[in-house]
């Protein structure tokens, strides 16, 4: 499933980076926090590896 803004994949970049245990999990913030939380290291990867040409910067 892709993500569907340039923030969505920011976050998922953010929480994968911190499953992967690169950054801490205490330096996520809101959206990537929940991500960590909540998905699985597979799916953090799907939505960071979209390609964010031409997504808006949040969703509607």
């Amino acid at each position: 499933m892709p993500a569907k803004s340039k923030a969505q994949q920011k976050a998922a970049g953010a929480a994968l980076s911190a499953k992967r245990g690169e950054t801490k999990k205490s330096e996520l913030k809101g959206a990537a926090r929940e991500m960590y939380d909540s998905m699985s290291e597979d799916q953090l990867e799907d939505f960071a590896a979209t390609d964010h040409k031409g997504k808006p910067e949040h969703k509607s």
